[in-house]
């Protein structure tokens, strides 16, 4: 009896056919996707954030350099001790350099005259780039003879001194806003699909209201921009329960894989959030931007740090990965696991 209602009763067929339709298979199979999960979440981040390393800084130039040799010597340095090309851009004047700083163009600024150097960089921008540029900077001056001061004109927040909170806070929504969507085909099967995207919308609106609180009032971790921010973590969270919603109704019960491959395993270790882009490996800064956790981690560093500066492209970014979502789901509402499949009433 016991047999019959694991196994069930496949006549002649071999002992293969028989555990494909146990409820040994899937667990079997489970067993070696959380092995290789466990695996590829540790080799991820480790590639993208054990050993940041500088490829391209873009540099704002600005001042009369007096000495054309002292200045090519300066950037020669500093590309040798970094590894890196400082990508360097004129400015007429220090305004302008400062202002394509607060634009998120470039990441540092560079004057010269009188004899020495200044180098302003912006902990903002990237807290790990600023680093290695303060390390490195003084020292490079020093060996040519040129003295060179530093200065961070754009600071990360005293509650956040590693510039990790924005990352934090996307995550938490990255990975809530699909767990959410994860329980409502677990425990309110019988939605249709206009109850589904409404409820996925009314826990993103709770829960980034929540992160919110819990970051700024409670914590003071981040004096967050409040609607800004707000809305930028329920745009999140909404696109990853949709993104879950999406790979659900086409692929069923192994949705899981493509969302945390997508959202998890190459979204948050690209996102900008950990490491600053020109420190990550060239592939991943690129492809970051283009997901919603580095849209999202994008859209809120700008709206913390470099307020009256806000790009649509995040926004853009995540209202269309929001869309595909939405729309392949409301295609192809019937084949979606759970019920309510049809696109008017309720199946009860």
């Amino acid at each position: 009896m016991g047999d019959e209602s694991r196994g069930g009763d496949h006549g002649g067929e071999g002992g293969w056919a028989a555990f494909r339709h146990s409820p040994f298979f899937p667990a079997s199979m489970l067993v070696l996707i959380v092995a290789a999960a466990a695996g590829l979440f540790a080799g991820s981040y480790t590639y993208a954030m054990a050993n940041p390393t500088p490829h391209r800084i873009p540099t704002a130039i600005t001042g009369v350099a007096e000495s054309e040799i002292k200045r090519a010597e300066f950037v020669q340095g500093m590309e040798k001790a970094l590894g890196a090309a400082l990508e360097l851009h004129p400015y007429a004047t220090y305004a302008a350099a400062r202002n394509a700083v607060q634009e998120q163009r470039v990441f540092a600024i560079l004057q010269d005259g009188h004899g020495r150097a200044a180098l302003d960089v912006s902990g903002a921008s990237g807290a790990t780039v600023a680093q290695v540029l303060t390390e490195t900077a003084p020292q490079v001056g020093r060996a040519i003879g040129v003295p060179v001061t530093v200065r961070d004109i754009n600071p990360l927040q005293k509650g956040d001194p590693r510039g990790l909170a924005l990352f934090y806070i996307t995550l938490a929504a990255v990975i809530v806003g699909f767990v959410g969507s994860i329980q409502l085909s677990v425990h309110a099967r019988e939605l249709n699909p206009a109850e589904r995207i409404a409820f996925t919308l009314a826990y993103s609106l709770l829960g980034g209201l929540a992160i919110v609180a819990v970051a700024d009032w409670w914590l003071g971790a981040l004096r967050l921009p409040f609607l800004e921010s707000w809305l930028i973590l329920v745009l999140t969270m909404f696109t990853s329960g949709m993104v879950f919603t999406m790979f659900n109704t086409l692929i069923g019960r192994w949705a899981m894989l493509p969302t945390w491959g997508l959202m998890v395993l190459l979204g948050n270790p690209s996102s900008g959030g950990a490491v600053s882009w020109p420190l990550l490996p060239s592939p991943l800064g690129t492809i970051g931007r283009w997901l919603p956790p580095g849209a999202s981690v994008n859209a809120q560093h700008t709206a913390v740090y470099f307020r009256g500066h806000q790009h649509v492209f995040p926004f853009a970014v995540l209202a269309a990965w929001a869309a595909v979502s939405c729309t392949v789901f409301w295609a192809w509402r019937h084949r979606h696991p759970g019920g309510g499949g049809g696109g008017g009433g309720t199946k009860r």
